[in-house]
């Protein structure tokens, strides 16, 4: 397994809206592997693989690119610099992070603190409190230099290095870059096994989904899909704490089949085809519900006048986190049922 891809793609900066640096490493590393490569008006990569066989359809994943963070707001005359977030954050995990503003001509290490007193000043009730990500603001050591170097709109995000562990990855931006690998790596193996299928595939490395799936929704309608396939992260709170009524997937249990999530419920005769794929071919897999949130599927779905959709998922510990967890074989179970499932289809 190419960990040191998934490594690249974790610790490239790029939050929604701001794409560019994602899609061209993505871009350099997949443009042998695709008959048409083009970029759309919001900044999808769309990668296509053309069939010449007649009654084709058009098979779309979605994978994609941004991750959260931040885009710098106000800069006050001390240099402080104060962002708003691009995505959803708990405060709780923002607490004394390094962080990493990417600016055009550089980018600039710093740390992301709350406003407020220290510990040793603080009163009890000061310390029950948790501060909303605006009330975050981050130190440069430039002082009144930022301004030279920093403009509004510019972007942050955490700092933290890739970790590979025996049998886990642990990292910031598995989600969602772990489906930007699996579509990085479905495209090479097509291309390499030189294997020839009876169906369009388009993969899009979709823009701004952590603010809405704004990408796919333009990407989808572009394509017009007979089938599309969202391929993300969803949770594993299979720890401490949590019921196991709501651990919504477990690490070790395989991939994870998505059924709903508040965005899409999945068609039914897609679930038992990839549940026939899967159990033929020994694949485990765990069928997933998730309550809340969405995945770029639903855009594909819901493209024109429609499309059969479900969502191919990886169960992630801690996720929007800087520590967010995935399991190996989970991740490996995930490319393997796609290259199945494509293969089946021709």
């Amino acid at each position: 397994m190419n960990y040191k891809l998934l490594k690249q793609l974790c610790e490239t900066p790029s939050v929604a809206g701001r794409e560019t640096r994602i899609r061209n490493f993505i871009h350099e590393n997949v443009k042998n592997y695709f008959d048409e490569i083009e970029i759309d008006p919001l900044g999808s990569l769309i990668c296509k693989i053309n069939s010449t066989k007649k009654n084709k359809k058009k098979i779309l994943l979605l994978c994609h690119m941004d991750e959260i963070g931040f885009l710098v707001s106000h800069i006050n005359n001390k240099g402080f610099v104060f962002v708003d977030p691009v995505g959803g954050f708990d405060p709780r995990n923002l607490f004394s992070r390094r962080v990493l503003i990417c600016t055009d001509k550089e980018d600039i290490k710093a740390v992301m603190n709350p406003q407020g007193k220290p510990v040793h000043t603080q009163s009890p009730a000061d310390r029950k409190k948790i501060p909303e990500p605006n009330e975050f603001f981050i130190d440069t050591g430039l002082g009144d230099k930022a301004k030279d170097k920093i403009n509004i709109g510019d972007f942050v995000v955490m700092d933290e290095p890739f970790l590979e562990m025996q049998e886990k990855v642990v990292s910031k931006a598995l989600d969602n870059r772990i489906a930007c690998w699996i579509g990085m790596e479905i495209g090479r193996y097509l291309f390499e096994k030189k294997i020839k299928l009876d169906n369009d595939l388009i993969i899009v490395f979709t823009t701004q989904e952590e603010v809405g799936l704004r990408g796919a929704k333009t990407a989808s309608f572009n394509i017009m899909p007979d089938i599309a396939i969202g391929v993300d992260t969803t949770l594993a709170c299979d720890t401490p704490g949590v019921p196991e009524q709501d651990w919504i997937t477990q690490h070790k249990k395989g991939f994870g089949l998505h059924i709903k999530d508040s965005s899409f419920i999945s068609d039914d005769d897609l679930v038992r085809q990839f549940v026939e794929l899967a159990e033929s071919n020994k694949i485990p897999y765990q069928r997933t519900i998730l309550s809340r949130g969405g995945q770029d599927g639903a855009a594909g779905q819901q493209a024109g006048s429609g499309a059969k959709a479900l969502a191919i998922v990886v169960g992630t510990r801690y996720i929007h986190t800087v520590t967010e967890m995935i399991d190996k074989k989970d991740l490996e179970n995930a490319l393997n049922i796609l290259k199945k499932y494509l293969e089946s289809m021709g």
